[in-house]
């Protein structure tokens, strides 16, 4: 469902010939949900209403200069109950935009944010690994991985966690005894 949405979007998009602008929205809404717990929450529970969510939705979209297309679109997703997958539906758009640009996507995880150095560093570790094609990152925060990072590109993954390799030794612990 959120790959139908983010085509839709996407073809409106290059059609009106805003792709740039609506990505860097979306990515805009998606890092304000990544940052506010409190949206996150009114983003995926059912509990709050069609009007409660687009009445929040609008004051939200006000405050963080978010108008036009990319707006519009996520009134209609609210509309439609369809909020909760916004953050896939970014993701697929995301997707479709470096496709179109001749890019890879590559999701990746780290436990704090990186700062510019090292996202660069990665962008040319990963730009060396692809073949010499430009990389669009799609980084997430999650602390629970301890340390390292999650690195997917297309069907390749990479897991140099912290959590993960704990988990190794643990588990090499248990077979040992």
């Amino acid at each position: 469902m959120a790959g139908r949405y983010a085509g839709a979007l996407f073809e409106f998009a290059l059609e009106e010939k805003a792709v740039e602008q609506v990505k860097k929205d979306l990515e805009t809404f998606d890092a304000l949900i990544g940052e506010s717990v409190d949206l996150n929450r009114l983003v995926r529970s059912p509990v709050f209403g069609v009007d409660e969510q687009l009445k929040a939705l609008s004051a939200i979209l006000d405050k963080a200069g978010i108008k036009g297309i990319a707006a519009n679109f996520l009134r209609v997703i609210t509309t439609n109950r369809r909020l909760f997958a916004v953050r896939d539906i970014v993701r697929g758009f995301r997707a479709l935009v470096a496709k179109q640009r001749g890019e890879v996507s590559a999701q990746v995880t780290v436990a704090e944010k990186l700062n510019d150095t090292n996202l660069g560093a990665l962008k040319d570790a990963l730009k060396s690994v692809t073949g010499g094609k430009d990389v669009d990152l799609d980084v997430k925060i999650d602390p629970a991985i301890i340390g390292g990072l999650i690195v997917k590109v297309g069907s390749r993954m990479v897991d140099s966690s912290l959590r993960t390799k704990l988990n190794a030794i643990k588990f090499a612990m248990k077979e040992a005894r």
